[in-house]
């Protein structure tokens, strides 16, 4: 343990007389361990940003869908469909059907293309806003075909200039019929919103509105296909969504032919974090090439520091110092160099995952925190280590294995 210590001291003390050699020795370390920090950092805190934000989704969301037979056969979703499954599956909170149609509608702000969205009073459990005025429409608004909708605020001031519009009617063309709804709600996107978003610039006009209100249109909704499904959060969704199927398969008497098809949020939620993982991992690894880099950059100086202290190593031979001295010398001090690198890389890392994350944030309207693993620290560290000694070997060994004579006679 002493001669640990005198040999981090001697490692120590060399380093100290070339500071500028070592700090460029240090500088690939550094710049690969902060870059792999970084972006692990970055791209973990995206992933958790994202998690949080699909949760208020509710990740009990199922969605159900006909397949291509069941369409072929005019085998569809119907109304009496989701009322079954609301009563029989257990762990179901809520069902809609998606329907919808598009039209367009004038106001004194111009001409604007218009999304109907129809669904029960369970639609809004599917989308990331809250009720700012007004309320929602409602299961007596389903039922008796009422001609309400529910707009959000951003839509509801292209339209009017005001989000102030409960009250207020949007008259809707779809083909050569228009119909008027009234408007009962506004909504508006929740906070930390920026990745689940379904606006975009130029996009049409939604409204919310009961399914039953597009009869006054001409034609009966009475057969979906597809519809979404609320699961609460005490029942497995994969053991609901088997049930679902089974449940529609025995209404429509279609035992094995896959006429349903499911897909659950949660799938479609971890989907996207593994695409998000590989990213991540793909570009940490390149970013980790650097430190083979400032590997190779540790072994040259060091080759050069052996060339340098020849005379100084003969020396120590001669008076009986192990050649196991000798390696372990220079091994410490390629170490230190590598170990050194890696905490300041690791600071810097650190730093710059906060600031990419601010401006992340500041850009996007959402609120994006660096997802900090002890794991990845730690990872970091013991892989500066071990390219610091790996890397360190091969001019540790030549230098303990230069003979007395030779070492002194060079100048």
């Amino acid at each position: 343990m002493g001669n640990m210590i005198e040999y981090v001291k001697m490692a120590f003390k060399n380093i100290m007389a070339n500071k500028g050699r070592s700090f460029l020795t240090m500088l690939g370390i550094i710049i690969g361990i902060s870059s792999v920090i970084m972006v692990m950092s970055v791209g973990d805190g995206t992933t958790n940003a994202m998690n949080s934000e699909v949760a208020d989704l509710g990740t009990g969301q199922i969605s159900v869908y006909c397949s291509e037979e069941a369409a072929t056969e005019g085998e569809w979703i119907t109304p009496e469909d989701l009322t079954a499954i609301g009563e029989q599956v257990k762990g179901v909170d809520g069902a809609t059907p998606n329907d919808g149609s598009s039209g367009s509608t004038a106001t004194e702000k111009g001409e604007f293309a218009v999304q109907l969205n129809g669904g029960t009073e369970d639609l809004q459990r599917a989308v990331n806003y809250n009720i700012k005025r007004g309320a929602y429409f409602t299961s007596v608004d389903v039922e008796e075909g009422n001609r309400v909708c529910v707009i959000t605020s951003s839509d509801a001031k292209r339209l009017f200039g005001s989000d102030d519009v409960v009250g207020m009617d949007i008259e809707v063309t779809i083909g050569d019929i228009t119909g008027s709804y009234r408007i009962v709600g506004v909504t508006q996107q929740k906070e930390n919103g920026a990745f689940v978003s379904y606006t975009y610039e130029g996009a049409p006009v939604s409204l919310d509105v009961p399914y039953t209100s597009f009869e006054s249109y001409g034609w009966e909704s009475d057969s979906f296909y597809s519809a979404t499904i609320f699961a609460n959060d005490q029942v497995s969704g994969e053991k609901v969504a088997k049930e679902i199927v089974h449940l529609l398969e025995s209404r429509h008497q279609c035992a094995g032919e896959e006429y349903f098809q499911i897909q659950s949020f949660q799938d479609m939620v971890q989907e996207l974090n593994d695409i998000l993982g590989i990213v991540t991992t793909f570009i940490s690894c390149v970013a980790a090439i650097s430190l083979i880099v400032g590997g190779i950059g540790v072994m040259n100086i060091m080759l050069v520091s052996v060339t340098e202290r020849t005379r100084e190593i003969g020396i120590r031979k001669s008076l009986g110092a192990k050649t196991s001295s000798i390696l372990m010398q220079f091994l410490a001090e390629a170490a230190i160099l590598t170990v050194v690198g890696g905490i300041i890389g690791i600071l810097l890392g650190l730093l710059g995952s906060v600031g990419v994350c601010g401006l992340m944030s500041a850009s996007m309207g959402s609120t994006i925190h660096p997802g900090v693993k002890a794991s990845t620290i730690l990872g970091a560290t013991l892989f500066s280590c071990g390219i610091g000694v790996f890397f360190g070997i091969y001019p540790a060994r030549k230098a303990a294995k230069l003979s007395p004579i030779e070492a002194l006679r060079r100048n």
